[in-house]
């Protein structure tokens, strides 16, 4: 299991993500940004309080490998509608009407954090090529801290990010990283200030897959699982469990990296994926 070091990556971004609203159902739409190309397609799922450019990178790379990609934002996440009601299952079965929406069949799925959980639902009634888990697993998802934070910020803390310098400070202690992607990730992902953003945490809470599916089903697929040394939500040992569980999987652990690896380290994390990719599914 490679141990690998992060680079700083320099790479012009362009605004790729600055998607469409598609209807799904009554008072759902959501916005999506989607591109043709090679199948199986790369859908990326976003995590708790993120938004479609959490993504950016691996989406700008996807599609210039040639692959077809597509990206969103949650239900009550970024410029999506709200839910009046959360649960992973509705997660789920509205990324299968997104992509019954555009004739995706098979994708392969790249979740992060408590994207993952999605994502492996999902692949329990639909068809996926591969999975890729970025800092996002079965159960055990909320750190200690977590929920009295969150319960604070839905309370009424997160008006505090209206104040100068909080959003700042905020981005400061989140990464030790300052290059142009992470700077980018921050201000296109500034800390939300909206209620549904954090009630929409409390489905992933008491999470446990094998709870739900205690004979699990599309295990079998390739998994790539994505670790990072310096993530106080997602450990080394999580991926190494989450890995255990598929008969065909690869752990990649980064050193020097937190939770929001895939800007931290994207030129790495890219290449990773590709080198995988081209192996399991793109051969």
């Amino acid at each position: 299991m490679p141990n690998t070091r992060c680079s700083i990556s320099h790479n012009s971004l362009e605004d790729a993500l600055a998607g469409v609203k598609i209807h799904l159902r009554l008072g759902v739409d959501l916005q999506v940004c989607h591109n043709q190309g090679i199948t199986p397609s790369m859908v990326f799922v976003h995590g708790g309080t993120g938004n479609r450019f959490n993504f950016r990178v691996q989406y700008e790379f996807a599609q210039s490998q040639g692959w077809e990609v597509l990206a969103y934002d949650l239900g009550g996440h970024g410029q999506s509608s709200r839910y009046s009601r959360y649960s992973i299952g509705r997660h789920s079965r509205d990324l299968q009407r997104l992509l019954h929406h555009f004739g995706i069949h098979s994708p392969v799925l790249c979740c992060h954090s408590y994207g993952v959980p999605i994502g492996l639902e999902f692949a329990q009634h639909h068809p996926v090529s591969a999975i890729i888990a970025i800092a996002g697993g079965t159960h055990d998802l909320a750190p200690w801290w977590e929920i009295p934070l969150m319960k604070f910020m839905a309370g009424g803390g997160r008006y505090l990010y209206h104040l100068p310098g909080v959003q700042v400070l905020n981005n400061f202690l989140s990464t030790s990283y300052r290059h142009s992607v992470i700077e980018k990730f921050f201000a296109e992902n500034p800390v939300p200030t909206d209620f549904d953003a954090y009630k929409g945490l409390e489905i992933f809470w008491n999470y446990n897959f094998f709870v739900r599916h205690p004979l699990p089903k599309n295990l079998h697929i390739p998994a790539l699982v994505i670790t990072a040394q310096k993530d106080r939500m997602f450990t080394r040992q999580m991926g190494d469990e989450l890995a255990s569980h598929f008969d065909n999987s690869t752990h990649i652990h980064f050193a020097n990296a937190g939770h929001l690896v895939m800007a931290e380290c994207a030129e790495l994390v890219n290449q990773a994926i590709a080198d995988w990719l081209n192996k399991q599914v793109y051969n």
